[in-house]
């Protein structure tokens, strides 16, 4: 019999710590029916309350302040009444140390920072534990994924890697996997375009599976460029792993197309995290599911999401870890970290369904959920954790002569595949005044390297862009048959990567504010 060449002693380390991982995602994921995850969500807020109350003094504080008695917070209901937390009320307010458990900073911590719309950064710290959470997310998509368990991995992490916490809490993720038995290998270029590239080219066809990790835009231009450049994804499995924005469905079967990947519902995973506390939720296979099944039926969207025609990232959250609420539909976020946070506003808005509240809505509208996730192939991974849906800030938007104007609405045109030969699919929208003071959109738009959008193609472009803001958008079509001609936008193309409105390696500006 011919040796493998490993020590019985070394399988037997490996066996151990693969049965250990095992076992410790089975610990946070188990088998729950929703009403128990809902009870694990309760426990979860009332103990974090009581333990900030008690131990941060910061908070403390601020429920003195607000003349909240702690003694009197029992119940959900109970915790309803307790303030909401931000940055102007919370954060801003308190000296830095006040705002860790025992109010010092003793402890260990990985910082990362954020600049909102002031430019001015606000740091958070983490604790070691989020990012064992953000593991067993990972993980758990990695195991609903179409990827193997023990075939060789490679991913390449294209999310920034200074201060802002996606690529290092991506890294920290597989690498934290990879100890624990997985066979993943990490390589971290950030935004490096051409080292991504090159990596895609001349290391990636040594690995049976990739995983290309990145903020959406900038994995569609990395996507595409690879394939214009002669690079195939035909010979590996492939999944792809967004966070940062919501995207439609129809960028979605874009990116899976361009990349060669077989399954939508297990291998394009969007991620809802943030700088405040890490990742939050994730879509899982039947989130995806039920978005898809929303989007074919007008009145079960309207109802699902209230109304909002803008189309909502739907994900699965672990609620011991992280739990949401969404009084008014703004979305507060509670969970223990190194700098703990209790129904803290974090600027997003949506809304939350325990799995039997999303479940019954369908069924309201003659769709047995489960049934259709066996239908689709993803029984198996069903898991009756709670959902989150979340849509782009209010402040994602330009007005119109008062009406608010979307940029998904302008993106999802740009997929098509008329124009997609010629722009990225990255856009700007900025309300001008002519100079005769006349209101006009003007819709700022990026070519692809070596392309220019000649008088017909621009011409298409507009005229799909106004159809399907009249489709979409009911207070525009009314504008434009009032305005006609006055209320189309006007287009600006722009050079590749041009620095104005394109600079290469940040977060796009979907809207830019005039100065």
């Amino acid at each position: 019999m011919q040796s493998s060449g490993v020590k019985p002693k070394t399988r037997t380390r490996r066996a151990a710590r693969t049965a250990f991982f095992y076992a410790a995602l089975e610990h946070a994921v188990p088998d729950r029916q929703s009403a128990e995850w809902m009870k694990v969500q309760r426990t979860h807020l009332t103990s974090l309350f009581k333990r900030m109350a008690e131990g941060v003094p910061a908070y403390g504080r601020f429920l003195r302040q607000n003349k909240i008695k702690v003694d009197q917070i029992h119940t959900i209901g109970d915790l309803a009444n307790v303030p909401l937390t931000s940055k102007s009320n919370y954060l801003r307010q308190n000296a830095f140390p006040d705002l860790f458990w025992g109010g010092n900073l003793k402890n260990s911590h990985i910082l990362t920072s954020t600049s909102g719309s002031t430019g001015k950064p606000t740091y958070f710290a983490r604790s070691h534990e989020v990012d064992e959470h953000s593991s067993i997310v990972h993980e758990l998509i990695f195991r609903t994924s179409s990827l193997k368990h023990k075939e060789s991995t490679l991913v390449i992490v294209c999310f920034g890697m200074g201060v802002w916490i996606g690529g290092l809490i991506t890294y920290q993720a597989f690498e934290l996997m990879s100890r624990r038995g997985y066979p993943i290998s990490i390589l971290t270029p950030g935004i490096n375009k051409a080292e991504i590239l090159k990596t895609l080219r001349d290391l990636a066809p040594h690995y049976k599976q990739l995983i290309l990790a990145g903020y959406p835009p900038f994995l569609k231009d990395v996507i595409d460029e690879a394939v214009e450049s002669g690079i195939s994804f035909d010979k590996h499995r492939v999944m792809l792993l967004f966070a940062a924005e919501a995207f439609t469905e129809n960028f979605r079967d874009h990116v899976l197309e361009r990349a060669n990947v077989q399954n939508s519902l297990t291998d394009a995973v969007n991620i809802y995290g943030s700088a405040d506390i890490g990742t939050m939720a994730f879509e899982t296979p039947l989130s995806i599911l039920a978005r898809r099944l929303a989007l074919k039926n007008e009145k079960l969207f309207a109802e699902l999401f209230r109304g909002t025609t803008k189309t909502p990232t739907l994900a699965q959250y672990l609620p011991q870890f992280v739990s949401f609420e969404a009084p008014n539909g703004e979305i507060l976020v509670s969970g223990d970290s190194a700098l703990p946070l209790m129904r803290y506003s974090i600027g997003d808005h949506g809304g939350v369904y325990s799995f039997a509240e999303l479940s019954e809505r369908f069924k309201t509208h003659g769709i047995d959920l489960k049934r259709e996730a066996r239908a689709a192939g993803i029984g198996p991974h069903i898991r009756e954790l709670p959902f989150v849906y979340v849509y782009e800030r209010l402040d994602l938007s330009t007005t119109l002569y008062g009406l608010q104007i979307y940029p998904e609405t302008i993106r999802e045109v740009l997929l098509d595949k008329r124009f997609n030969e010629v722009l990225t699919g990255k856009l700007s929208l900025i309300t001008k005044f002519d100079e005769e003071q006349n209101q006009y959109l003007e819709i700022n738009l990026e070519l692809k390297p070596h392309k220019e959008a000649g008088k017909v193609i621009a011409s298409e472009i507009s005229t799909e862009i106004v159809r399907n803001l009249r489709e979409k958008n009911s207070e525009f079509h009314e504008l434009s048959d009032f305005l006609g001609k006055r209320s189309e936008p006007r287009l600006v193309f722009w050079k590749y990567e041009d620095p104005l409105y394109f600079k290469p390696g940040i977060k796009q500006a979907w809207v830019v504010r005039p100065s």
